[in-house]
């Protein structure tokens, strides 16, 4: 397992040892000790699945309180994930970072806590599973506008976005108020 800090430092990539024969293959897709030792936590409360088709784009999506760290795996196709760091007082405050993820590649994203998190589906289907470091809570949930131009992100469609309507009714991250956001813990 090799794990590498992106440009927005607590968000990792994962790249999964596979161990391959003329059978198939097989990949160890979590062990408590090993990512605990690599920065990820060793807590997931609730896994999740999700299938999406082409053109499809969930988020941006956060939690507070009751913040929810990620584990994202793709099982099959590929999406572009985007996270976006939202923790009012962080010193990267409404910076985002994307990542192409895909069934064909080993690998892994950590998002911790405290980051809105979406992605857009660039394959005919896309399947993909996440660990949560918390249950879902509706009630703590919300959005951020998946286009906010003062965040802007370089979405990689090709025709405008299939949403639900949380997501194209989403406030830009200007507007939402400062207490609603989860707080940078350094």
């Amino acid at each position: 397992m090799r794990v590498t800090p992106l440009a927005l430092p607590e968000v990792l990539l994962i790249d999964v040892d596979v161990f391959g024969d003329a059978r198939g293959w097989f990949a160890e897709t979590w062990q408590s000790r090993r990512y605990e030792g690599a920065g990820v936590p060793g807590r997931f409360v609730q896994d999740n699945a999700a299938y999406s088709q082409r053109g499809v784009l969930r988020g941006l999506h956060c939690q507070h309180p009751h913040g929810q760290g990620k584990l994202i795996q793709v099982l099959r196709g590929e999406i572009y994930d985007v996270c976006v760091d939202i923790r009012r007082g962080s010193p990267r405050f409404g910076q985002w970072l994307g990542v192409a993820l895909g069934g064909d590649r080993p690998q892994q994203l950590w998002i911790p806590p405290g980051f809105a998190h979406g992605y857009s589906v660039s394959s005919d289907e896309a399947l993909f599973t996440y660990k949560c470091t918390d249950f879902y809570h509706p009630q703590t949930q919300f959005s951020v506008r998946w286009d906010d131009p003062a965040i802007g992100i370089a979405w990689p469609l090709t025709a405008a976005p299939i949403l639900a309507d949380k997501d194209r009714d989403a406030p830009p991250l200007a507007a939402i108020p400062p207490e609603r956001l989860p707080p940078y813990e350094g």
